[in-house]
């Protein structure tokens, strides 16, 4: 019986093998991490026989994006070697082996650890090219029955996607707790496949490539148009394909499809576009194997002022990158059929690509899987497709699908005769229920302890909606505020919502939980809007706009019911300011949070600085005196910090010590509404606190730092603005220390220092520029 996993050990200190260990770290677990001993210098000796897996180590502390959630995390890794440290793997619950793709080299290491592992241990392979059958051959049943193989994505702590192969004698109870720690303590969403090549994410995902890269050379295609193509109108990634495999590595493909074609039968549809490709090997050669290497598909010429170059894929000469024009884009709309069927050689190539990609993937079943909910979750995590493949062709309709394969000479997979007339996924009595390789229909169950909004809403309508929020019932007398508009902004219409759900919720049930299943919890201030009003000079709209925001924030802090902040992805300006105020907050571990107002050329307006200041002054271990928190919340407000982590945001104090984190992403709702009805018994909100500021001494001295600043060119003129106006917020105005104010007062310098900002020129400039751009004016 495999107990509780509470230990790991990842044996190989590659990209993979570091980047598996820095995550398993990331859940809080001890770790150890071993490579082979670095060869011996000119005199003979080897200074470090364990610098490989501590160079490794500290090189995943200076990558960007950082593979540890938090610098705390590293110091859970301990490294060594293979020779003299294997003793230690003798309490791991979790060996991972991820070193070079040799089958020798990998069978001589199983056989060391089966000297030192404990019973019951799990023994893994990250392995995405060598079958299981083989990994085990000749080794003993004992290492049989607790080998698997988990095959993460790179990098590992971001990708979401972990595919898991038993084999014939791999014991049940290790698959399912390999799985169920996957899924709880490394927050990924396990994929169970067969021993077949490639699993299932990487057999279809290089197809695709393959098939993009292949079809574009002979339509005569620029790989900017078919970026265009292959991208967002499938709901793929803008990378498209081309920027994608700049991105993964061009030097990895020639690998890849050596052994897709080694290892998959002569009949398979792979080995159609399985050719060599002389460009790409001539790129390799140069040193163009994408953005690690001097370029790729794409570069940035920095001999011409940082020119953008795409290359020719006939010639295999640079040129600069244009943006195409694809009238079949335009023409389909958002139908992928009127876009299959488009007369023209856009149109024919989405077809060739995608046509045949997907119809791959029908294939797929019953050999890597028969499950088609599995390949759609495959492709969504491991490539970040929107919609996986069935999903995709249940929108071009199944019929119609395959009358276009029939037409192109493409066979038609069994299981899309079986799903003839029929759709792969349907609704039935509030229920989302997926098509079997059987013909029949099962409900889509989520494992205990998930619950998705999405399928809520399958069942039910809103307690109260409008066009910028609606509130839900989730169950147990728990409410879920979500935001609806573009990028879940936040507007007049969002606080009016949101008054209106807290006196509901306070009236009616026990809890409220602020949710959604975007992208991002909130971008914060629809910024369109507030230029709009600056446009046609509404000054008394923008004040009641910033007043209402206040209120509404105070309304939520200090409700009669606790409510729980369960936010995931960017959750910045008046996003971050609704977390500041809630009960507490169950954050997704990827929960990138920041008041980051000064890069529009604001203040937080919606409580955002008393809240900090507050926070800084009881939960930040600060010298005593009224300056030290007031000079932190202004380093961290004025330099528009936002954390890389959930884990980031506690060092910060976005969120508090005491506030959760879920590593899984379908696990966040169940957990805030666990948050919620924790706090429920015996309830009740804060007390107002009280501030002592610093006052005008503290202005001057916060002044005198942004100065200094400016001196060595780090502030901009419109910086130091922006700075003097926080500067007056935080310090407290024209109050003295020796008399505390309450939050009013600081709601009130917040108010009267965004209004003096708004009307000013230069935070107009920063507003229109980050609406144009997306990215701040440095004015």
């Amino acid at each position: 019986m495999t107990a509780e996993i509470k230990k790991v050990a990842v044996i190989g200190a590659g990209v993979m093998g570091a980047g598996i260990a820095a995550h398993a770290a990331n859940a809080g677990l001890p770790v150890v991490l071993l490579d082979i001993v670095p060869k011996p210098g000119p005199d003979g000796t080897v200074a470090d026989r364990s610098a490989i897996a501590k160079g490794a180590v500290e090189k995943l502390l200076k990558t960007d994006p950082a593979p540890f959630m938090s610098k705390a995390a590293a110091r859970l890794v301990t490294p060594g070697n293979i020779e003299d440290d294997l003793g230690l793997l003798a309490d791991c619950d979790l060996i991972i082996e991820a070193v070079i793709e040799r089958l020798d080299i990998k069978q001589a290491l199983y056989a060391k650890l089966e000297g030192v592992r404990k019973p019951g241990s799990v023994v893994s392979s990250n392995t995405s090219t060598i079958p299981l059958a083989k990994l085990v051959e000749g080794l003993p049943e004992s290492f049989a029955r607790d080998f698997m193989i988990t095959h993460f994505f790179n990098p590992p702590r971001y990708m979401r996607l972990l595919e898991i192969v038993a084999g014939a004698q791999t014991r049940s109870d290790a698959v399912a707790a390999v799985a169920r720690f996957a899924d709880v303590s490394l927050g990924k969403s396990v994929v169970l496949c067969k021993d077949r090549p490639g699993f299932i994410a990487n057999r279809l995902g290089v197809y695709w490539l393959q098939a993009a890269a292949v079809y574009a050379g002979d339509m005569g295609l620029t790989v900017e148009e078919a970026d265009a193509i292959i991208g967002k109108p499938m709901g793929i990634p803008k990378t498209g394909v081309f920027g994608l495999m700049d991105l993964v590595g061009l030097d990895l493909m020639p690998h890849v499809l050596g052994s897709m074609v080694g290892s998959l039968p002569a009949n398979d549809p792979f080995q159609a576009i399985a050719r060599p490709m002389p460009l790409v090997e001539k790129m390799i050669a140069d040193g163009y194997t994408g953005r690690k290497g001097k370029g790729g598909f794409y570069r940035l010429n920095r001999e011409k002022v940082k020119l953008k170059e795409a290359i020719d894929l006939s010639t295999g000469e640079y040129r600069p990158q244009a943006k195409p024009r694809i009238e079949a884009i335009d023409a389909a709309g958002r139908s992928l059929a009127k876009l299959f069927t488009h007369d023209s050689v856009h149109g024919r190539y989405a077809r060739a690509v995608m046509g045949r990609t997907l119809a791959y993937a029908a294939a797929l079943i019953g050999d890597a899987t028969d499950d088609v909910e599995a390949i759609d979750e495959a492709m969504r995590l491991g490539y970040n497709w929107k919609e996986g493949p069935f999903e995709l062709i249940d929108k071009i309709g199944i019929d119609a699908f395959v009358t276009m394969l029939e037409a192109d000479g493409v066979a038609v997979a069994p299981i899309l005769k079986t799903a003839a007339g029929k759709s792969f996924y349907r609704i039935e009595a509030g229920t989302r229920q997926v098509l079997t390789a059987a013909g029949s229909y099962r409900d889509i169950v989520r494992p205990d302890g998930v619950i998705m909004l999405a399928d809520i809403k399958l069942k039910t309508q809103p307690l109260l909606k409008n066009g910028s929020a609606a509130l839900w019932d989730i169950g147990d007398g728990v409410a879920c505020f979500e935001f609806t508009s573009k990028m879940n902004s936040l507007d007049p219409d969002t606080m009016d919502l949101l008054r209106k759900s807290l006196r509901l919720v306070e009236k009616q049930m026990k809890a409220m939980v602020v949710y959604n299943e975007g992208s991002n919890f909130s971008v914060g201030a629809n910024l369109g809007l507030a230029l709009f009003a600056c446009n046609i000079a509404a000054w008394p709209e923008i004040e009641n706009l910033v007043a209402a925001g206040q209120d509404t924030y105070k309304a939520l802090k200090y409700a009669k019911v606790p409510v729980v902040g369960a936010p995931a992805g960017m959750a910045l300006g008046g996003g971050c300011e609704i977390l500041l105020h809630c009960a507490a907050v169950q954050a997704h571990a990827e929960t990138y949070t920041g008041l980051v107002e000064v890069g529009v050329g604001l203040v937080p307006g919606w409580g955002g600085c008393k809240e900090m200041l507050n926070r800084w002054a009881t939960l930040g271990r600060m010298p005593k005196g009224p300056m030290p928190p007031v000079a932190k919340a202004f380093e961290i407000i004025s330099t528009a910090q936002v954390s890389k982590s959930a884990a980031e945001a506690k060092e910060l104090l976005f969120l508090r010590p005491t506030d959760g984190i879920t590593m899984n992403r379908y696990r966040l709702l169940a957990d805030a509404k666990a948050r919620a009805l924790a706090l429920v018994a015996d309830y009740a909100p804060p007390k107002p606190p009280e501030y002592v500021l610093p006052g005008p001494t503290g202005l001057t001295a916060m002044q005198m730092a942004v100065d200094s600043f400016a001196k060595l060119g780090k502030a901009t003129p419109h910086d130091i603005v922006v700075s003097g106006a926080l500067a007056r917020v935080l310090s407290g105005g024209d109050t003295d220390f020796i008399k505390p104010i309450d939050e009013n007062a600081v709601l009130e310098l917040e108010r009267e220092a965004f209004m003096s900002l708004v009307r000013h020129p230069g935070t107009l400039a920063r507003v229109e520029h980050m609406l144009e751009t997306g990215k701040p004016l440095r004015n």
